[in-house]
């Protein structure tokens, strides 16, 4: 399970996403979220949908890396679709017993959510997935720019950001092998019940936390040997620059927000 969550983790490659400016990509899931956001209707939702599978087409990234990156979520989905199963009495009734009642609206409903769930979390992962570590710090950088002007360590946040998200798999990667060793030594984390389960993992808080600790106190070494001192004066190895490249596909992007908010007036 562990080695299912994906996020953080970036793929190389030379696809479309990838050549496009990382501010450009985080306007564009800023689009995205927006028009997913707005969709109410089945038709709205299928334009959001192909939206979603255009963008993994053109980032060439495989179907099957979504969706294990989506198991480490099944719960919160399962549990989100039956919370709105079971809390919607609007519609015709399917089935009742005692208290318990399942209506069509609300089986609608919980499709809308937990399919809003997927297309949300997978468009993070392609942005994760097509910029780097160094990129995305750079644009969240240049996106909370306005921010130095109220005195806000904009360079300091992002950089905190990117780095507890480029950790993400270094952590995870250091959980799985605790517990490898753990099992090793007669660990058992799989059998009896979810209470007997959590507390099997309490063991590996102290190792993992002394790990994290480790970590960090090397990162900051590492930079103070380097004499980082913030983003004062500080130059740049990539500048980044719009091209045409970018202005297109945002406009493409901005004509589907458009399509997706007047799709209910051409449709009735």
């Amino acid at each position: 399970m562990l080695k299912d969550i994906t996020l953080g983790q970036f793929l190389p490659g030379k696809s479309l996403l990838h050549r496009l400016d990382p501010r450009g990509k985080l306007l564009l899931l800023v689009i995205y979220i927006t028009a997913l956001f707005w969709a109410k209707s089945l038709w709205q939702y299928l334009l959001v949908g192909a939206w979603l599978a255009a963008a993994v087409i053109s980032c060439r990234v495989k179907v099957k890396v979504l969706f294990r990156g989506m198991k480490p979520l099944l719960f919160l989905i399962l549990f989100t679709a039956i919370l709105n199963i079971l809390t919607t009495k609007s519609g015709e009734t399917l089935w009742q017993w005692s208290f318990i009642q399942i209506t069509d609206q609300g089986l609608i409903f919980a499709a809308k959510m937990v399919s809003r769930i997927f297309m949300l979390v997978s468009a993070t992962f392609l942005l994760t997935y097509t910029t780097s570590p160094i990129a995305l710090t750079d644009a969240l950088e240049r996106a909370m720019s306005p921010l130095r002007y109220i005195k806000v360590p904009v360079h300091e946040l992002s950089m905190m950001m990117t780095i507890a998200l480029r950790f993400i798999p270094t952590l995870i990667e250091e959980t799985d092998k605790i517990m490898s060793a753990q099992k090793a030594r007669g660990g058992d984390f799989e059998s009896g019940n979810i209470i007997r389960r959590m507390k099997a993992l309490l063991p590996l808080l102290i190792p993992l936390i002394l790990s994290a600790f480790r970590r960090a106190n090397e990162l900051a070494t590492a930079m103070e040997c380097r004499c980082y001192h913030g983003g004062e004066g500080r130059t740049r190895l990539r500048v980044l620059r719009w091209r045409g490249l970018d202005a297109v596909v945002i406009f493409g992007c901005l004509a589907a927000l458009a399509a997706v908010i007047v799709m209910p007036y051409l449709v009735s």
